[in-house]
C-alpha cells in the first residue's frame, strides 16, 4: 500500500506548494534591473557560455596534476607507515607518471605568462 501511496502524497504535496506560492508569493511587478541576477553589483561583459583561450587548458592540467600529487600524499604517509618501501615503490610510480605530464607542461612553455 505505502508504495502506491507515496507516490500520490508526493504529487499532491508538489502541486499544493506550487499552487501556495503563486497565491501567497510576492505579486511584485519589477522591472528588468530589479530582477537581474546579482554578478557583484555590475551586468555582465561576457555570455555565460563564452568559450576560454585555449592556453588557460594546459595550466589547468598542470594545476590537477600537482593537486593529485598533493591529495594522494597524506594518505600514502598513513599507509607508508604501516607497509613501509611497498608504499614507497608505489608512491614513486605514482609521482613519476605525474612528473612526465608536468615536464611535458614545462616544455610547452606552461610556466611562462604573457
Amino acid at each position: 500500500m505505502t508504495q502506491i501511496a507515496m507516490p500520490i502524497v508526493v504529487t499532491l504535496l508538489a502541486v499544493v506548494f506550487a499552487v501556495a506560492m503563486q497565491r501567497i508569493g510576492p505579486q511584485t511587478g519589477a522591472t528588468w534591473p530589479q530582477r537581474a541576477p546579482f554578478l557583484g553589483g555590475g551586468q555582465p561583459e561576457t555570455h555565460a557560455w563564452q568559450r576560454f583561450h585555449v592556453r588557460y587548458y594546459p595550466m589547468t592540467l598542470l594545476f590537477i596534476a600537482f593537486e593529485m600529487e598533493m591529495m594522494f600524499m597524506y594518505p600514502w604517509a598513513v599507509v607508508y607507515v604501516e607497509t613501509g618501501l611497498t608504499a614507497l615503490a608505489e608512491m614513486g610510480m605514482f609521482l613519476g607518471i605525474l612528473s612526465v605530464g608536468i615536464l611535458y607542461g614545462w616544455r610547452e612553455g606552461v610556466f611562462r605568462w604573457q
